[in-house]
Parts: structure tokens; sequence; C-alpha cells
């Protein structure tokens, strides 16, 4: 059985609490802090489709809300603040499930400031990074400058990327992981653009994209969990 927890914690000092909600499966075997992206909450279809196929795979999730998501505000915080967010939801995981191990990560720039947090000082707990669709330059305007600092983070990360995804070139993306150390699992879903939304015509469904990515994320957490232990 699979229980839903909503909580509060604080986020900075400056921006007081924000909202969370904690999926945890009655066989849940890890725990992933979920960020969501820069123009949708923690409550997006997508963050909760994806919070819930983990869950079926024994995966618990912690979504949470920036504080600019929180008060409302359409504009993302500084990114100190983004940052100090991913921070305070990683130790909020640890305290409130400490047996499972921590992983981190989220949709689009809420995986980028959880790899931007790690790079600059090691996330206490976390044995990797997972981005569902990690957002490496602006749409129409393809550069890896948003990925330097990917080679600092030190430990194993998952990109699940989409062919059709125009905030990550892929032409970009391999070159750029392939100097990262350890080398980083790419895992490419075709015919997905940044959303994870496939055309008609690729003869699959949102649905099975989505049982895709949760697969590759759960047998790539089971390979870091069997590595380091």
């Amino acid at each position: 059985m699979t229980r839903t927890r909503e909580l509060r914690f604080v986020a900075t000092e400056r921006a007081g609490e924000v909202s969370g909600i904690l999926l945890q499966p009655g066989s849940a075997r890890f725990l992933y802090v979920f960020g969501h992206g820069a123009g949708a909450g923690m409550r997006h279809p997508f963050m909760e489709a994806a919070a819930e196929g983990l869950a079926a795979r024994g995966v618990a999730t912690l979504r949470y809300h920036f504080p600019y998501m929180e008060a409302g505000r359409r504009g993302p915080n500084p990114r100190p603040a983004l940052v100090a967010t991913v921070r305070a939801a990683v130790v909020e995981a640890a305290r409130l499930l400490p047996d499972l191990p921590l992983f981190a990560g989220g949709k689009s720039m809420g995986g980028r400031m959880t790899s931007v947090a790690a790079a600059e000082e090691p996330l206490a707990g976390v044995r990797g990074l997972a981005f569902f669709g990690f957002p490496l330059h602006a749409a129409g305007r393809p550069s890896a400058d948003r990925g330097g600092h990917l080679a600092d983070v030190g430990f194993p990360m998952l990109f699940l990327q989409g062919t059709r995804d125009n905030l990550a070139d892929l032409d970009l993306v391999r070159p750029l992981l392939s100097n990262v150390r350890p080398a980083p699992t790419l895992h490419v879903v075709d015919g997905a653009d940044h959303g994870f939304h496939v055309l008609k015509r690729s003869g699959r469904s949102d649905e099975e994209v989505l049982d895709e990515i949760c697969d590759a994320f759960v047998q790539w957490a089971e390979k870091v969990a069997e590595t380091i232990d």
C-alpha cells in the first residue's frame, strides 16, 4: 500500500517554509528527491504520474516546491535560493526515511539545480542524481555552457532525454557527458520531447514512454546501489 504524506519544511531562512509530498510505497527500496521544472510545480501531471510510476516500482519520492512556486510567482528564485532549497529537501528526505538509499534530481530545472548543488558541495547521503529531461540550453539556442559543472559532481548520474527535446541537443549532450567521471548513463527516448510526449505517428503513447523511463530509473538505481554496497 502506498502512503501519501503532505508536509512542510524550511527552504531558506529568508523564504521560509515550502510544501512537499512524500509518496511512500509499502515495499520502498529507494528514495528519490524530485524537484519540479521552472514553469510547473510539484503537482504537475507529469510529476504526479512519474511519482506514481516510481512508487509502483518500489521507489519513494519526495516532491517539493521551490519558494517562488510556493508563493505563486512565475519567475524562479535566484540560483542560491534554488540550490539552498535542494539541499533542504535532501536533508528532509533523509530525516523522513533514513534507512532508504537516497537519490536526487528532478524534472528540467529541478534536476539542473540539484546538479549545481552537488557540484558546489556534496549532497550528504545522496548516491546518485537522475534527470528527467536535463535542460542543457534554451530552446533554439544550442549550447553546452549550462552543463560545464557536471564534471564536478563526482558520482553516478542518469540522464533521461528525448530525441525531440528542444532544450537538450543530443549532439551536444553526448560529447559533454563523455568527459564526465564516473561515466553517466544516458537513456535516450526515441521520439519524446522535453515533456516526454510522443507524436501519434510514433506508434507509442505517453504512458508507454513513462513506463520506459521509470523502468530505466529503477534499473540504474539498482546498479548504483549494488556498486556502492
